[in-house]
């Protein structure tokens, strides 16, 4: 059970660790955001790269998992896959003042010097791609998506095309990259695969 220093500690260093970066971040800045002394911080917590990988899923709490909630709510296939561009269409309003898709912060940062959390990115990636597949691959099954749809290749689609987009509209400051994406899915793949 987490205690509750650990848990204002994280809540103040996760967004620092999206906007800094995971390797970017320092104890000088962990301190000043959360105005506690370093023993305190190593008192919750073992290390920087702890403190990291529990901030990192913070930060996938906030803006991911109320998209599996609203995904959990529908009860069909093509209902899903609108409801995935649709709530990523509030998504930079979601995460522009935490710095940012956590996903891509983190994938991009850590990728060659922290290899737990690395991992945890690559898995939750995994997950959310299969997660795409699942939902094409049953509307298949229930006969809400076309029988000869590639389930793989257009969940990669649609998966690297909301991840695309998060990164441009971040990178720019502009959400309409992610707002065009979004169109683009729901009239040129929705509409193409469904029955």
């Amino acid at each position: 059970m987490i205690s509750e220093t650990s848990k204002l500690i994280l809540a103040k260093v996760a967004p620092v660790f999206n906007k800094q970066g995971y390797v970017g971040t320092t104890l000088a800045d962990i301190t000043k955001a959360t105005r506690l002394t370093k023993g305190a911080i190593y008192c919750n917590f073992s290390n920087k790269e702890e403190l990291a990988l529990q901030a990192f899923e913070l930060n996938v709490q906030i803006a991911i998992w109320p998209l599996f909630h609203q995904i959990a709510g529908k009860t069909n296939s093509i209902q899903k896959l609108y409801a995935i561009t649709n709530y990523h269409r509030s998504y930079y309003d979601l995460v522009s003042g935490r710095g940012g898709c956590p996903m891509i912060r983190a994938g991009v940062d850590t990728k060659f010097i922290n290899p737990k959390l690395f991992n945890r990115v690559k898995r939750l990636s995994a997950k959310m791609l299969a997660g795409l597949i699942d939902i094409i691959e049953n509307g298949i099954t229930n006969n809400e998506i076309a029988k000869n749809t590639d389930a793989k290749k257009y969940a990669k689609l649609i998966f690297s095309m909301m991840e695309g987009s998060s990164f441009l509209a971040f990178t720019h400051n502009d959400r309409t990259f992610i707002d065009d994406a979004m169109d683009f899915i729901d009239s040129s793949i929705i509409q193409k695969i469904k029955k």
